[in-house]
């Protein structure tokens, strides 16, 4: 059997932004204690491991979250609701007091502040930071969650979607 061994170039950064913009992600805010607390809303979170339980979320280190973050030993994973469009917008956009903004949460463990209704959170302990191109992938070890109601919001094609669940099957 023959390998071939042609030369391909890297696709180009527009091309592949284009090309995940088709994969469909939940919306998360993350948040850092810090002097100002800090908060940015990702769509790169998932689990890594459930033995050790670990997450990760990936964050450019051109944004202004990245300083603290870069040394936090705690922050809060917030999964957001059907309803939550608001605030995945708030703590997505650039140069605001997102906590200002947005007025509904309070300082939790380690004075990492939780965001009041998302559909599920967690407090972690972050475990490591790799240094991946312009970004970092955050690994952290959930220390304590909680889950509320409804819908997950999602973001697929640059725009907030909600998932529509489907009717029970007729018999």
């Amino acid at each position: 059997m023959t390998v071939a061994t042609e030369q391909v170039a890297p696709i180009d950064p527009d091309a592949l932004r284009a090309l995940l913009r088709r994969q469909a992600s939940t919306v998360a805010v993350v948040t850092a204690a810090g002097e100002p607390p800090v908060g940015f809303t990702a769509t790169s979170f998932t689990s890594v491991s459930l033995r050790p339980p670990l997450v990760s979320f990936c964050l450019d280190r051109g944004s202004s979250s990245w300083p603290t973050v870069a040394c936090a030993e705690h922050v809060a994973v917030h999964l957001l609701g059907a309803g939550q469009r608001d605030i995945a917008r708030t703590f997505a956009t650039s140069g605001i007091d997102r906590f200002a903004a947005h007025a509904q949460w309070r300082l939790g463990p380690f004075g990492v502040p939780l965001l009041d209704g998302p559909i599920a959170w967690l407090l972690c302990r972050v475990t490591q930071r790799v240094l991946a191109g312009d970004h970092a992938i955050v690994l952290a070890e959930p220390l304590d969650a909680g889950q509320g109601e409804g819908e997950p919001l999602l973001y697929h094609m640059g725009r907030y979607a909600v998932l529509r669940p489907e009717s029970a099957p007729r018999p």
